[in-house]
């Protein structure tokens, strides 16, 4: 299942919102090295946060009952304007500020038509390629331990 950047950027909304998703996705270990190798810096100005809160988790029974508050979740967001006056937001679940803030970065040069390609290559391409990896990972583990089951007719009627 390999995540294909131009397909999914066949609107800017949908682009921007894959895009998101995956930045969301991201450890912050990827997100200071991803910065940390990023040629061309602009200037990055902080607008809100980064600011931690909660958010209420609803659920339904079988995908299809009523709604119920499941919990609390724990979430930071952060919005920044570059210099080119590009402004990024990005939340995340957990309390990783610089990682919420680097991915508002990335947010605000992906809407930047001539840098948006070394973003989606640089940046997107390899979470992308984790997490695919992770899901491969996991859905080998998950089948290994898979059961088959089968009756036996045995000769008492």
């Amino acid at each position: 299942m390999t995540r294909d950047f131009q397909e999914m950027s066949a609107t800017a909304d949908a682009g921007r919102k894959a895009a998101m998703a995956l930045l969301a996705q991201a450890t912050a270990d990827e997100m200071t090295r991803f910065w940390s190798v990023w040629t061309d810096k602009p200037e990055v100005e902080t607008l809100r946060g980064p600011e931690t809160g909660l958010v209420m988790v609803r659920g339904r029974i079988g995908g299809s009952g009523a709604p119920f508050n499941l919990g609390e979740a724990t979430v930071t967001r952060a919005t920044v304007r570059l210099g080119s006056g590009a402004v990024g937001h990005a939340y995340a679940l957990g309390r990783q500020g610089e990682k919420v803030r680097l991915a508002a970065v990335f947010d605000a040069l992906w809407q930047d038509d001539a840098k948006r390609d070394v973003v989606e290559k640089t940046v997107l391409a390899p979470i992308a390629q984790r997490l695919d990896e992770e899901l491969r990972t996991k859905r080998a583990e998950t089948a290994a331990t898979k059961v088959d089951f089968f009756t036996m007719v045995r000769g008492e009627d």
